[in-house]
């Protein structure tokens, strides 16, 4: 049954994205908050006053902080990076063994792995095909005894299914590492993150908060299994003394540091966090889920095939329309021509992703013109 949670206004009336707008799976545009704090910070650093560099970097601790209690994983287990790909090839490289990795597996939770395994720090075992859903059973068949973690996405980007991450950690073990690639997730799903060993994700889709941030969690095992080798010399124990000499890596998540991040990108994205946590996840993820219900059985009326789940615990927000006829970039051209964007997947399919903010309006509108199409 679907949750009746009320968002409140004001977080609905922070954003101000197009109606038509049905591509938060690729970018989510970011609220009127997001923009006036890089504003006030790009001000903050063009003045240049004493002390400003100090104040700006200070953004990195209040998305540490607000990422934290999202994800209910310690402070001292957070670390934040420029983008998701940073964080998943920090996993790859530091860690060892035999991982498991979906084929169907967006290409940023792929080449981390093929690049380790070329190195020679680890093996990387593929499960499925191209389309194939990561589920607790197909964990459990490709399991071997060698295996030392399974790299998966929250939800997965080309069908928009919801892992059961509680599954496929029932299924590996305690002893087995699970690695999360949340970005197609976080921000719009009510998961229980806690049962990661690691989980990455970025700022510019669901969280909308622009490009150029976002962060990791680790579990006490994470972050003990997972060696910093990528780490740089922000992921060291006192870097500001250059006195010529190696430091010893930071015991917390911060070794994983590379280099100083962007402040901008850094309070854009506590911003937007923050203004997660204001609304309530549990609001959010149930607008999105009623939402994205709504889409389904217009599609379904007007005669176009879905390819994504319909259960509740197997969808967040992508809905995908197949197009068995292989017209899907003829859709796709009359869509963008009223003002409707979504993502092309090929002659076959279209990837539709809608957000709290999506008007009824367009999810109507959609279905009108891919009736034609049907």
């Amino acid at each position: 049954m679907q949750r009746t949670e009320t968002l409140p206004a004001s977080y609905l009336a922070s954003f101000n994205e197009q109606p038509g707008y049905l591509n938060f799976a690729s970018f989510g545009p970011p609220s009127q908050p997001v923009l006036a704090t890089a504003a006030a910070l790009m001000a903050d650093a063009a003045e240049g006053a004493v002390g400003v560099s100090d104040r700006l970097h200070g953004e990195d601790a209040r998305a540490r902080a607000s990422f934290a209690r999202l994800t209910g994983f310690g402070l001292e287990n957070i670390s934040l990076l420029p983008a998701t790909s940073y964080g998943l090839f920090q996993l790859a490289f530091g860690l060892k063994g035999k991982v498991l990795v979906s084929a169907g597996e967006f290409p940023a939770n792929t080449y981390p792995w093929l690049r380790a395994q070329q190195a020679g720090l680890n093996e990387m075992a593929v499960m499925g095909g191209s389309l194939t859903l990561v589920t607790p059973e197909l964990v459990a068949k490709e399991l071997t005894a060698d295996v030392t973690a399974v790299a998966v996405s929250a939800v997965d980007f080309q069908t928009g299914y919801r892992a059961d991450l509680a599954g496929i950690r029932e299924v590996i073990g305690a002893d087995r590492l699970l690695l999360v690639d949340g970005i197609q997730g976080f921000g719009v799903i009510d998961q229980d993150w806690s049962v990661a060993d690691a989980v990455v994700t970025g700022s510019q889709k669901w969280v909308r908060g622009g490009w150029g941030s976002g962060a990791m969690a680790f579990s006490a095992a994470g972050l003990e299994r997972i060696a910093p080798t990528l780490g740089g010399w922000t992921g060291v124990e006192h870097p500001s003394q250059y006195d010529g000499v190696v430091h010893a890596s930071r015991s917390d998540a911060g070794k994983f540091g590379i280099s100083n991040l962007s402040p901008f990108a850094a309070g854009s994205f506590a911003t937007a966090l923050e203004l997660i946590e204001e609304a309530g996840i549990g609001a959010i993820a149930a607008r999105v889920a009623a939402t994205t219900a709504v889409l389904t059985e217009k599609l379904e009326n007007a005669g176009v095939d879905v390819l994504s789940p319909r259960e509740d615990e197997q969808r967040a927000g992508i809905v995908v329309a197949g197009f068995p006829e292989g017209n899907a970039a003829q859709a796709h051209q009359a869509l963008a021509l009223a003002g409707i964007s979504a993502t092309l997947h090929g002659p076959h399919r279209i990837r539709f992703s809608a957000h709290a903010t999506t008007d009824a309006e367009s999810l109507s509108h959609v279905a009108l013109i891919l009736a034609s199409f049907a």
